[in-house]
């Protein structure tokens, strides 16, 4: 998926766990299959998941990244009314793998790529519970760092440009481009920062009959936008169920917009970075694109 990507085989994380953890020497090592691009998955035992970053950095970063992701972990473990994973351990390079590992725990479940729950209300009405829940976490007074999707959307002119720049053989353009000139120029939200996700994909969110069993990837829990979990509505939903899910909410026009704006951003990212390496994002990025247009 990355020009730099590296190579993580089975026999590596067999070696890494039997060298770092050898309590664990007797647990099988399997790889999951994952959209994922960020971390190539794991699974020891039946009840760990192993994650390892799939692009090279610098050894310290990587490490303060994960003992970040871990802490935010922690902070959300059991506070929402749907399991998440919690932090177990974090490995050290070695055994040609040249970068720190993080170790959680293991959650059942299909994510919802696999499960489609798209025209259900009552999943809508579950994912809505989820938002609730981690908006009432308490920020403690922290408000969004960093340049990702969560703070200005104008600081965003120049990735969107370049999506829009490397989609012109894959989407038609002009509507979208006229829709960014619109969004970038939605307002802050008056209430401030709430706790977030803040990437509530299909590949993050797992469904068991139909229904919200689990979340992945909190590693980015903290405080952002309120709209920005509310990307989950065009990701993740269809007309009715959309509609449900706002009214649960109780979503005003400009959060709404704004949670629109940010799943624009990230689904003009997906369609093209990801058309050859990782079709399933780039579809995600295709359908989500189609939701938005066709409710603007």
């Amino acid at each position: 998926m990355h020009a730099d990507q590296l190579t993580v085989t089975p026999e590596t994380v067999r070696a890494l766990v039997d060298e770092q953890f050898p309590g664990w020497r007797e647990l099988p090592v399997r790889r999951v299959a994952s959209q994922g691009t960020v971390n190539a998955i794991f699974r020891i035992g039946d009840e760990l998941t192993a994650r390892f970053p799939l692009q090279p950095g610098d050894v310290e970063s990587i490490r303060r990244g994960l003992e970040s992701e871990a802490e935010a972990a922690r902070e959300l473990a059991g506070r929402t009314r749907y399991p998440t994973p919690e932090p177990v351990a974090l490995g050290e390079p070695g055994a040609g793998y040249p970068l720190p590992w993080s170790v959680q725990t293991w959650l059942p479940g299909v994510v919802a790529s696999d499960e489609d729950p798209g025209d259900s209300v009552a999943f809508a009405h579950d994912l809505a519970d989820l938002i609730s829940d981690l908006r009432a976490v308490s920020t403690r007074g922290r408000t969004f760092a960093g340049d990702g999707r969560g703070g200005d959307l104008r600081a965003h002119d120049a990735w969107v440009e370049t999506c829009l720049r490397n989609s012109e053989h894959l989407l038609d353009i002009r509507p979208l481009r006229r829709l960014w000139d619109t969004m970038r120029d939605l307002p802050r939200h008056p209430a401030g920062d709430v706790m977030t996700h803040g990437d509530l994909i299909p590949g993050n969110v797992l469904v068991s009959a139909g229904r919200l069993s689990g979340i992945l990837d909190v590693g980015g829990f903290g405080p952002a936008d309120p709209a920005l979990d509310l990307v989950s509505a065009w990701h993740l939903l269809e007309t009715v169920p959309r509609r449900a899910l706002r009214e649960r909410l109780g979503s005003g026009d400009l959060e709404w917009e704004r949670g629109k704006a940010w799943a624009f951003q990230q689904s003009m990212g997906a369609v093209w970075y990801y058309v050859d390496t990782n079709p399933a994002m780039s579809r995600m990025g295709r359908r989500t694109l189609d939701r938005i247009l066709a409710a603007s």
